[in-house]
C-alpha cells in the first residue's frame, strides 16, 4: 500500500449533539482530519456507510445535492440549524454500481444523515469534499456484508475515502445519561472487539454473538454492521485505535483507522 491508496475509516458517532461539542472525541475527530490531509490529500470523494440507513436491499446515492437529513427528535434548536452543506458525487455512485453489479441499485430517497455529518463536519470541517451513502442491508449474511466491503476496495487507489459510522456499542434502553464513561459490560465488549480488530481476527469481529456481553452491547445490528463493511474493505491491513471512550454507560465512540497511523487512542 502507497500514500495513494486512501484508508479506511470506522467510527463511532454516538449522541446527534456530537456535531455542536468540543470534547476530547471531537478533537480526536479533528486530528483524523488532519492526518489523512497531510498523508493523502484531500479525498476524492467520501463513500459513507451510516448506520441510520439501514435498508432491506443494498443501496447507493447518486445525487448532485443531497439532502441533509435530521433524523433525529428532541434536540435542541442549534442541532437542527447546524448546515453540512456537501455536494454528491455522481461518478462515485456509478463506479460503486460497476464494482458491486447486481448487488445494488440507485436510491435517492435518503441523504446525509446525523449518522455521516455530526461526525464528518469535524473530521473535514469545510464541506468541501462531496459525499455518497451506500446503505447498510440488513438482509445480508455478515460474510455478504464483508464481501462488498472487499469489492469496493478499488475506491481507495481512486482517491475516494471510505467511511463507516456507528457503535461498537449501542444500547439505547441502557443508556446512563450521568455517566460520562461506560459500564462495566459496555466496556468489556469494547474491549473484546478493539482487541479483535488489532489482531485481524475478522471472524471473531464478525460473530460478535460468541462475544461475552454481545446481547447488551448489540441488541440490534444496525450500528455494528458498518465495521463488518470496513473490515473487508482493508482486509488484512492493521488498524489504529483512536476516541478508544465509552460514554453515557451504553454507546462505545471507538474507532479504527485501516492504512492510517499516527493517531492517538
Amino acid at each position: 500500500m502507497s500514500n495513494s491508496t486512501m484508508p479506511v475509516i470506522f467510527s463511532g458517532h454516538g449522541s446527534p449533539m456530537l456535531a455542536l461539542e468540543d470534547t476530547d472525541v471531537t478533537h480526536g475527530l479533528k486530528t483524523l482530519g488532519t492526518k489523512i490531509m497531510e498523508k493523502f490529500g484531500k479525498p476524492k470523494a467520501i463513500l459513507a456507510v451510516s448506520a441510520h440507513w439501514y435498508t432491506r436491499g443494498t443501496f447507493v446515492q447518486s445525487m448532485e445535492n443531497p439532502k441533509q437529513v435530521y433524523d433525529m427528535y428532541g434536540f435542541p434548536q442549534a442541532l437542527y440549524d447546524f448546515k453540512y452543506p456537501v455536494k454528491g458525487d455522481t461518478a462515485l455512485a456509478d463506479r460503486v454500481l460497476s464494482l458491486l453489479g447486481d448487488r445494488v441499485s440507485v436510491n435517492n430517497d435518503w441523504g446525509i444523515d446525523h449518522g455521516t455529518w455530526t461526525v464528518l463536519c469535524h473530521v473535514f470541517p469545510e464541506a468541501d469534499i462531496p459525499v455518497v451513502q451506500l446503505s447498510v442491508d440488513g438482509t445480508l449474511t455478515k460474510d455478504e456484508i464483508y464481501e462488498i466491503g472487499k469489492s469496493l476496495t478499488p475506491l481507495r487507489d481512486e482517491g475516494y475515502l471510505i467511511f463507516a459510522s456507528g457503535n461498537v456499542v449501542h444500547n439505547l434502553r441502557r443508556v446512563e445519561w450521568e455517566n460520562p464513561n461506560g459500564s462495566p459490560k459496555c466496556t468489556a465488549f469494547n474491549d473484546a472487539i478493539t482487541e479483535y480488530v488489532l489482531e485481524r481476527n475478522d471472524k471473531a469481529v464478525m460473530e460478535y454473538e460468541a462475544v461475552p456481553n454481545a446481547a447488551y452491547a448489540v441488541p440490534t445490528p444496525e450500528h455494528y454492521l458498518p465495521l463488518i463493511y470496513m473490515l473487508g474493505a482493508a482486509e488484512g491491513e492493521k488498524a489504529t485505535v483512536f476516541n478508544n471512550h465509552c460514554e453515557l454507560g451504553a454507546i462505545a465512540m471507538t474507532g479504527y483507522a485501516f492504512g492510517l497511523s499516527g493517531l492517538s487512542a
